[in-house]
């Protein structure tokens, strides 16, 4: 059962996330940010990773401890689920594109921590969503989850379509990286013999 649960508690906020890494997308999502929640659902649903996240947080003064949390937490059900990553494929990639947007995103559940971050959003602003919260969140989830994550924007104008596509592109290359390899699933993925 590759599946965790993870609570985090602060004085801002109070997140509670549950993840399937073998399931088939489901998610219900819900952090009182709207253009965020619709953020997780697309990586839920296309990573097959089954997902719930609960948050409650202080966004009547801004809503950045309640995406970084959430992201702290993700990463942290990520990392408690696979366990010593046995089997795992390890690598993953996907090249993503969405209207005008393409976003490349490759991925290794390493251990080692690593966000390079290339997406330039033209606007401040999707909705009433701060666009630099998206690297914030891909910057707790990676450093959380132990992923060296490197997402890198081709092309790209509209702010929601780079965002979206960048979740997207994680999602895929997710859903990649932590399948089971047919061909080594009683094996560490590393000459060393740990993750």
């Amino acid at each position: 059962m590759r599946t965790a649960e993870i609570r985090r508690t602060t004085a801002e906020t109070e997140i509670a996330v549950r993840v399937d890494l073998d399931g088939t997308g489901k998610y219900e999502n819900s952090t009182g940010v709207g253009f965020f929640d619709h953020m997780l659902d697309q990586l839920a649903r296309h990573s097959l990773i089954d997902m719930e996240i609960r948050a409650k947080g202080d966004l009547h003064i801004d809503d950045h401890p309640t995406v970084e949390d959430t992201g702290i937490a993700l990463g942290q059900a990520l990392a408690q689920a696979l366990g010593d990553k046995r089997g795992i494929r390890r690598y993953g990639e996907c090249h993503l594109p969405m209207d005008d947007a393409q976003v490349r995103a490759a991925l290794d559940l390493s251990g080692r921590p690593f966000l390079v971050w290339n997406l330039q959003m033209p606007t401040a602003k999707i909705g009433s969503f701060d666009t630099e919260l998206v690297r914030e969140f891909f910057q707790a989830f990676s450093t959380h989850g132990g992923i060296t994550l490197h997402i890198d924007q081709l092309h790209g104008f509209n702010s929601h379509h780079i965002a979206e596509a960048a979740f997207k592109a994680v999602a895929r290359a997710l859903r990649l990286a932590v399948e089971t390899d047919p061909r080594k699933a009683d094996a560490v993925p590393s000459t060393k013999g740990t993750l």
